[in-house]
């Protein structure tokens, strides 16, 4: 089914807006969250309170691209229910070593004012953009879906290494363009 006929099911207040897209996006919203959390039952749950924030929010909101506002929905769902189980004890997943790859070009007194904030977002937008389309699917597969290095080389048909290395350049390049724009 079409995003559009989806988004006119919530419009419509439609429980079958909620099937429809476990239908079609289900996996996709489950390899998010378990990129986080590690855990198949937390993943699952993530994905239902997905849904239910979607149905939450749709309308008033009809999102442009759906599998994106999925997807964010998501994101945002696991990195707090991540949050909470670590709260009290260190977990694994791949969470904690992407943050700590992209602490160095993100950590900066200045990124906890609101329009740092905004101006981070934006200078990553424009780095993203500016990159080339591989290099660019890497690290948003690293550090946006949080993949394990083993599975972006998989993905991408790259040896383990290129990408780890592949990482640390784009890292780099980061941290540069951060430094030059003074966000850093």
């Amino acid at each position: 089914m079409e995003d559009s006929m989806i988004l006119d099911l919530f419009f419509q207040r439609s429980e079958q807006a909620i099937a429809e897209t476990d239908i079609k996006y289900g996996s996709y919203c489950y390899a998010i969250a378990y990129n986080i959390l590690a855990s198949h039952e937390d993943s699952q749950e993530c994905v239902s309170d997905t849904y239910l924030a979607a149905w939450n929010a749709i309308p008033p909101k009809r999102p442009k691209l759906f599998h994106a506002f999925l997807g964010k929905l998501t994101r945002h769902i696991s990195l707090d229910r991540w949050r909470k189980c670590n709260a009290k004890k260190r977990g694994g997943g791949e969470l904690p070593v992407a943050l700590e790859e992209l602490e160095a070009c993100t950590s900066s007194e200045n990124t906890e004012t609101a329009f740092a904030r905004k101006e981070l977002t934006r200078a990553l937008n424009r780095f993203l953009s500016a990159l080339p389309e591989t290099e660019r699917n890497i690290f948003l597969c690293r550090y946006w879906y949080l993949d394990s290095i083993e599975s972006i080389a998989r993905f991408s048909g790259f040896s383990q290494s290129k990408v780890t290395s592949m990482l640390h350049r784009t890292r780099g390049k980061l941290r540069k363009t951060l430094y030059e724009e003074g966000l850093l």
